[in-house]
């Protein structure tokens, strides 16, 4: 387990690996949105995703509070996944998450609308899909705890960005998910980025708590 935690933080916090890591995070972000636009009866019209980490979602309703549904998920949803993936992970069902995630790349290549889209989504099929039918069954064990532990480091850097372009970079809060819920809702958005900080700390503490059972019987 701490071998996983070191490659977890090798994989999400230097510059280096953040530059390639976090393009699976932006794409995360995305069908956040993307997810929520479907399940809430939205006509979802394509997604597109950056090699500068940014990402667009676009999705047409006349419901505002199904616009702001959608809006809302962007932010809790890499934290969730990564909780997930660790859950999965040391529970025996790493190989299961993989082929999850597989299915759910897959459906995603029927909304991308630019070529950067395509190559990050497919690159992560391709490594999603050696770990679910070459790896061993503890391999993808060990490669879901990674992947779920730098998710949640991902949600806490992708939500430090946001409160800097509150705090700091008011000419680009036109970009900022926390913004849009305010002028779709008049919620400040201040209490939205509270609501995600909420879920993504709650995120922090459902994947610490089998990890942290591991460490302590000595894993």
């Amino acid at each position: 387990m701490l071998l996983s935690l070191a490659a977890a933080t090798a994989l999400s916090i230097p510059r280096r690996s953040w530059r390639y890591f976090g393009l699976l995070a932006t794409a995360t972000h995305e069908l956040g949105h993307a997810v929520a636009a479907v399940t809430s009866g939205q006509r979802l019209s394509g997604i597109r995703l950056r090699l500068d980490h940014s990402g667009t979602t676009t999705a047409y309703s006349r419901s505002r509070v199904a616009a702001a549904w959608s809006c809302f998920w962007g932010y809790p949803v890499p934290a969730l996944v990564g909780a997930a993936f660790v859950w999965c992970g040391v529970t025996g069902w790493g190989a299961a998450a993989m082929a999850a995630s597989v299915v759910v790349l897959a459906a995603s290549i029927l909304f991308l609308r630019n070529l950067a889209g395509f190559l990050i989504t497919l690159t992560a099929m391709a490594g999603a899909a050696a770990l679910t039918f070459l790896a061993t069954a503890s391999a993808a064990g060990h490669a879901a705890v990674i992947f779920g532990l730098a998710l949640l480091v991902a949600a806490v850097r992708d939500l430090a960005k946001l409160t800097h372009v509150h705090l700091r970079r008011r000419d680009r809060l036109e970009s900022s998910d926390a913004y849009l819920l305010y002028r779709a809702t008049s919620v400040p958005s201040a209490v939205w980025i509270t609501i995600f900080s909420a879920l993504v700390a709650g995120s922090w503490l459902a994947a610490w708590l089998p990890v942290s059972r591991i460490l302590l019987g000595g894993a």
